[in-house]
């Protein structure tokens, strides 16, 4: 069954991590290739709305300030009021407190997910839901489901997430500081489960330098654990390695763009390089690579602790914790040497 819809004023609510963010992008490219005067409004939290801020196609944002308390959600449904009513919201995050946001939005038709994956009573707050999918799907998947129902094509997914032009010369004088080709590490997450190991991260980075020819530089952010980590690997290598941690979510896009290579638990950064076509060996154990790994693309770069040797596990949103210790040194650049056989430029 297709819903039919305006779609002259669109609302995404999708408000936490980047890497949901990088997600959502494709869904935009596929609505505006389907009715090219839509405007898009989309909620979304201060850090992933650095990362789209500014992208061709997010025509406004409306900023959810969790650290604000229960006074974000005042600011929010103020915000929403302000604007003209929406033809159609498409509630793509399935907590409680973007239920109370979709809740705010007037607009006629509020697309959810089915009761089934809709947790926290979040099919509560919408008019309309996806129909029932008893298979896993890719996150990427799961909200191309949204399209599907509203009858828009959703083929070629497309993110064009940059860089931008006025970001190139940033871009060129931090690939000339570098000095030559490198590779972008991810040391860290918003997660300590999805972490590796920093004294593994130390032996790649050495590896890199000495065996590959590349720089290794550390991206991220500067929150304890990173700096933790970056402290560590530091201490640990032969060859010093340059950090670019804080360097923020745009520059972070040049950073990757400019990279021969990433290697990247999973994490915002990974679905970034994803995004940008950029080859990434990813690290992944504790989430179902099969539903959070790189979509489509560099599925012979994962390392995958997930799964038990031989398992072949359906796409879940099962979390497996302990599974990333598994992750060797010697599996990581078995996939870094795998890279340069067949993507190295």
């Amino acid at each position: 069954m297709t819903i039919s819809s305006r779609l002259d004023h669109v609302g995404i609510v999708m408000m936490s991590a980047v890497g949901d963010a990088v997600h959502v992008l494709p869904v935009l490219h596929a609505l505006k290739r389907h009715h090219p005067a839509t405007r898009v409004s989309w909620v979304l939290q201060p850090g992933p709305a650095t990362l789209v801020r500014g992208h061709p196609l997010v025509d406004d944002i409306v900023e959810f300030d969790r650290s604000k308390g229960w006074r974000a959600f005042l600011d929010v449904r103020r915000a929403l009021r302000e604007r003209p009513v929406m033809d159609l919201v498409l509630g793509l995050q399935v907590y409680f407190k973007a239920g109370i946001v979709t809740s705010f939005t007037r607009a006629p038709i509020k697309l959810g997910f089915d009761r089934a994956r809709a947790r926290d009573a979040n099919w509560l707050f919408t008019t309309h839901r996806i129909p029932p999918h008893p298979v896993g799907q890719h996150v990427q998947d799961q909200y191309f489901e949204f399209l599907h129902a509203l009858g828009i094509p959703t083929e070629p997914p497309e993110w064009n997430l940059g860089p931008w032009e006025d970001e190139r010369p940033w871009q060129r004088e931090f690939v000339q500081s570098v000095g030559g080709p490198y590779a972008a590490l991810v040391i860290a997450t918003s997660k300590a489960e999805k972490d590796w190991m920093p004294e593994r991260w130390a032996r790649v980075c050495d590896a890199l330098w000495s065996d590959f020819g590349l720089q290794p530089v550390l991206v991220g952010g500067r929150s304890p654990r990173e700096l933790a980590a970056e402290a560590a690997i530091m201490a640990a290598t032969s060859h010093r390695p340059i950090s670019a941690l804080g360097s923020g979510l745009r520059r972070l896009v040049a950073i990757l763009d400019g990279a021969q290579l990433a290697i990247a638990p999973d994490t915002g950064p990974l679905h970034m390089a994803v995004a940008l076509d950029r080859p990434v060996v990813s690290l992944i154990g504790y989430t179902n690579p099969k539903r959070t790994g790189p979509y489509r693309r560099f599925h012979d770069l994962i390392v995958d602790a997930y799964g038990d040797p031989g398992e072949d596990y359906p796409i879940s949103m099962e979390n497996r914790p302990g599974r990333m210790p598994r992750i060797t040194v010697e599996q990581v650049l078995a996939r870094v040497q795998h890279w340069r056989e067949h993507y190295a430029r």
